[in-house]
């Protein structure tokens, strides 16, 4: 499981959520920054005043500050990523205080999912927060209740299989663009995703991180659409037997809560 430092650096902490708020919104203001960071707006403003002299963000006319060329990641396209994590938030505190573990909100970039807010647990052993995280989508229980959410076809265009090239699957090689993976891997995930599509949620025990298990479901717009993933991030050693069924009872009832708010949600 991955922890905090024991000598971590709060000033250089703070300067890298600002590099992932930039990289996933695509501007924020000094007043914004300050909120999110939970420090002074005069503080706020000297970090990002040393990110605008090191080219990581920029200042348009209307004091935003805009990723600079220094960072290189694209900020997360499409659905309008405040108003998704505004909808989500107080649901999440919700969830986050009946489980005691902590939940996760992100989206699907390609063939990552990118956490875009978490609301960690309290308990002293908990994961902690992933916000600005990018993981294999394959992997992670939020990647894989997205890409269930995908036709064949589109699969095939994100990910490539190893092998002879017969029957199932992308074919041979890696191909231009795609995420490699091996015949076994693209059978587990095959598998995966038709038994989220069946259950309505998914399973990653310690896939994405020793020590570290999830469950994930999509959250899906008023057409149907999935448009982000919510899960329940706990530490492996509190991940089974009756809690499982607890954590799923948990997550259902707060994706039907968000649901309703995300159904004039824009697609991706």
């Amino acid at each position: 499981m991955k922890n905090k430092p024991a000598y971590a650096l709060g000033s250089v902490d703070n300067v890298l959520l600002l590099l992932h708020l930039l990289r996933d919104q695509g501007r924020i203001k000094v007043s914004e920054a300050a909120r999110e960071l939970g420090i002074a707006r005069s503080t706020a403003h000297r970090l990002l005043a040393m990110l605008v002299y090191r080219d990581f963000a920029v200042q348009d006319d209307n004091h935003n500050y805009l990723p600079g060329p220094s960072l290189s990641s694209s900020y997360v396209g499409g659905p309008p990523i405040r108003e998704l994590r505004r909808i989500a938030q107080p649901h999440m505190e919700a969830l986050c205080a009946r489980v005691r573990e902590t939940v996760n909100l992100a989206v699907r970039v390609g063939a990552e999912i990118r956490f875009l807010s978490s609301v960690e647990s309290a308990q002293v052993l908990h994961v902690g927060d992933r916000r600005g995280t990018s993981l294999p989508a394959h992997q992670a229980s939020g990647g894989k209740a997205l890409l269930a959410e995908l036709p064949e076809e589109r699969l095939r265009e994100l990910y490539a299989v190893a092998g002879d090239g017969a029957g199932e699957g992308p074919g041979e090689g890696g191909g231009a663009g795609r995420v490699p993976l091996t015949r076994a891997q693209w059978t587990r995930l095959r598998r995966d995703l038709a038994a989220a599509r069946a259950r309505g949620y998914t399973l990653n025990i310690e896939e994405t991180e020793q020590g570290v298990s999830a469950l994930g479901a999509a959250l899906h717009n008023g057409r149907g659409f999935g448009v982000a993933a919510l899960s329940v991030s706990v530490p492996s050693a509190r991940f089974g037997g009756d809690r499982i069924e607890s954590f799923i009872a948990e997550l259902r009832r707060t994706v039907a809560d968000i649901e309703p708010e995300l159904a004039d949600f824009p697609e991706a």
